[in-house]
C-alpha cells in the first residue's frame, strides 16, 4: 500500500511518502521558515551586469534575487520582427525597472533566489504559462498515443496566448478534468495580474501553497491509496482543495487526532538510516555516500558478501542491488547535482552496459529529472540529477561547529604538538614556572589518562609544570592557554594534573 504521511508540528511540517511501508520520500518545511520557491514577486532591478548577462533584482528578501538572460528572454525567438535571442541583458532591463518575477531557486548559502520573468503556475493535471504560446508533454508520458491525445486536448482548451505543459498526472485524464485545472489556474494568474499596479515594489504578490497542500497538489494521485494527516484544521483546507482539483479522491484522505504518524509508523528511525554515510544493503555489500558542495560520489563495495559461485558473479550481483539501491537513495536523499559512482569494476562491457540500463530504469521512478551521462574513461559512472529542494542532509542536520562539516576534529597528537610549542614559547619569552591550559573533557580525559608520559616530557625537557581544567564550553579539540604563573598560585586554586 502506498501512502503519504502529513505530520503537522508547531515548529515544522513534514510530509513521508511510503510505497510498501518503505520511505520513498521526505520532505520538511519549517514554519519560521520562509519558502520562497514558486511565489511570485513585484520587484525593482538594482543592479545589471553586463559581463554575466544577469541583473540583480531586490524581491524584498535579505539578499537580492539574480536573473540570468536566458530567464528573462521571451521563448519564441521573434516577436513582432524582433530577433529577442541577439539581444544582451541590457536590452531587456535596466537599473530602476519594475518586472514581476517568479522564484525558482531557493537561496541556498550565500547565493540568493534564482528569478525568471516567465511565470508558470502548476495544477493537479498540467501547468499553465501565461507568458508563451508553447504546448509540452511531459517526458514520463511514455506512449506516444497518449502524448499526442494530451497535447491535442492541450491545444484545443489553451487559453488564448497561453501555454500548457501536460504533467505525468494527467494520463488518461478527461476533457473535462483537464477544463476544471485550467479554470483554476486562469483565475487564479487573474488574482495576481490585479495586484501588479497596485502598490510599490518589492513585495510578495502571490505566495505558492504550504507543504501539506503543496503535497497533496503534486503527488496525490491514484497510486496513494491512504493520505493521513494529525492536524484538523490542515485537514479541512486539504479537503477544500482536493474537491476542487481532484473530487474523486477524497475518500482517501484520514485525519488521525494528536498522533505522532512518524513514530508510530517507523518513519524516524527511516530518516536517521537516511543521513548515514554508509548504506548497507541486503546481500551483505554497502555504499559508502559521500555528499560535497560540488559533487556527490558514490563507492560500492562487496563488504560481508562473499556470493556462493564465483567472483565475477559475486561482484554483478552487488553492482546489480547497489544501482537499485542508489536510484533510491538519490530520491530519499534528495541529492541533486553531478553525481559519480564507483561500482566495482567488472569483468566484460556486456555486464557494464546491462548494469547502466537497469540504472536508468530505477531512475524512471523518480519525480525529479535524472540523465545517465554513462562510464567514464576512469570506469566510474556518471549522471545528473535536477536540484529541487534542499537536500535532506541539510533539513535534518548542522554544520558541526567542531569539525565544520568535515566529518572530523583534530588529533590528540596535534593538540599535544600545540601544547609543547605553547610551553616552549613560555619558557623563551616569560618568566612563569607553570602553564595553565583549558580543555574540553572529551580531549581532557584522553590526555589526562593516556598521555600523561608524553606531558611529563613537556614538563622535564622545558622546566615548567603544566597544569589542565576542563572547559566544556570549548569545542572538543579546542585548547586554551588562559593563565600564567607560579606553580604554588595554581596548586592554591585546587588544579592538578
Amino acid at each position: 500500500m502506498n501512502k503519504i504521511i502529513i505530520d503537522v508540528g508547531t515548529y515544522e511540517d513534514r510530509v513521508a511518502v511510503l510505497e510498501a511501508d518503505e520511505l520513498i520520500e521526505v520532505f520538511h518545511e519549517k514554519k519560521d521558515e520562509n519558502k520562497v520557491q514558486g511565489n511570485v514577486y513585484k520587484g525593482r532591478v538594482v543592479n545589471v551586469l553586463k559581463g554575466m548577462q544577469a541583473a540583480f533584482v531586490d524581491i524584498g528578501l535579505s539578499k537580492n534575487a539574480f536573473l540570468y538572460i536566458k530567464d528573462a528572454l521571451p521563448k519564441e525567438q521573434y516577436i513582432n520582427g524582433v530577433d529577442y535571442k541577439n539581444l544582451s541583458i541590457n536590452d531587456l532591463v535596466k537599473q530602476g525597472d519594475e518586472l514581476i518575477v517568479q522564484v525558482i531557486k531557493e537561496p541556498y548559502d550565500s547565493k540568493g533566489p534564482r528569478v525568471t520573468t516567465h511565470i508558470s503556475l502548476p495544477g493537479r493535471y498540467l501547468v499553465l504559462m501565461p507568458y508563451n504560446t508553447y504546448v509540452g508533454v511531459s517526458r514520463k508520458i511514455n506512449k506516444e498515443n497518449e502524448r499526442q491525445r494530451l497535447k491535442d486536448l492541450a491545444n484545443e482548451l489553451k487559453p488564448e496566448d497561453m501555454g500548457l505543459i501536460l504533467r505525468t498526472a494527467s494520463i488518461d485524464k478527461s476533457v473535462d478534468e483537464l477544463k476544471i485545472d485550467i479554470n483554476y489556474l486562469v483565475d487564479l494568474y487573474s488574482k495576481i495580474m490585479a495586484e501588479e499596479n497596485i502598490g510599490s515594489s518589492p513585495r510578495l504578490i502571490y505566495k505558492d501553497l504550504d507543504l501539506p497542500k503543496r503535497t497533496i497538489r503534486d503527488i496525490f494521485t491514484q497510486k496513494i491509496d491512504k493520505v493521513f494527516i494529525n492536524n484538523k484544521e490542515k485537514y479541512d483546507e486539504i479537503l477544500k482543495l482536493v474537491k476542487v482539483i481532484s473530487p474523486n479522491l477524497k475518500d482517501r484522505i484520514n485525519y488521525l487526532e494528536d498522533s505522532d504518524l512518524f513514530s508510530e509508523l517507523s518513519i524516524n528511525l527511516q530518516i536517521e538510516s537516511a543521513i548515514e554515510k554508509k548504506v548497507w544493503l541486503q546481500s551483505g555489500g554497502y555504499l559508502v555516500i559521500d555528499e560535497t558542495e560540488a559533487l556527490t560520489s558514490i563507492d560500492v563495495n562487496t563488504g560481508k558478501f562473499v556470493g556462493s559461485i564465483d567472483l565475477k558473479d559475486t561482484v554483478f550481483k552487488t553492482n546489480i542491488e547497489a544501482a537499485k539501491e542508489i536510484a533510491k537513495q538519490l530520491r530519499l536523499r534528495n541529492i541533486g547535482g553531478i553525481i559519480i559512482i564507483d561500482f566495482i569494476d567488472m569483468f566484460n562491457s556486456g555486464e557494464e552496459d546491462e548494469l547502466i540500463e537497469l540504472l536508468k530504469r530505477e531512475l524512471k521512478k523518480d519525480r525529479i529529472k535524472t540523465t545517465v551521462i554513462g562510464m567514464t574513461g576512469l570506469g566510474l559512472v556518471e549522471m545528473t540529477r535536477k536540484k529541487s529542494r534542499n537536500k535532506l542532509s541539510t533539513q535534518v542536520l548542522s554544520t558541526c561547529k567542531c569539525c565544520k562539516g568535515t566529518g572530523k576534529i583534530k588529533s590528540t597528537g596535534f593538540l599535544l604538538t600545540k601544547i609543547e610549542k605553547e610551553v616552549k614559547r613560555v619558557k623563551n619569552h616569560t618568566s612563569s614556572s607553570a602553564v595553565l591550559f583549558e580543555l574540553n573533557s572529551y580531549k581532557f580525559e584522553d590526555i589526562i589518562k593516556n598521555h600523561e608520559k608524553a606531558i611529563n616530557s613537556i614538563e622535564e625537557n622545558n622546566d615548567i609544570k603544566i597544569f589542565f581544567k576542563e572547559n566544556n564550553d570549548l569545542n572538543i579539540d579546542e585548547i586554551k592557554n588562559k593563565k600564567m604563573g607560579r606553580v604554588k598560585d595554581l596548586i592554591d586554586k585546587g588544579i592538578n594534573i
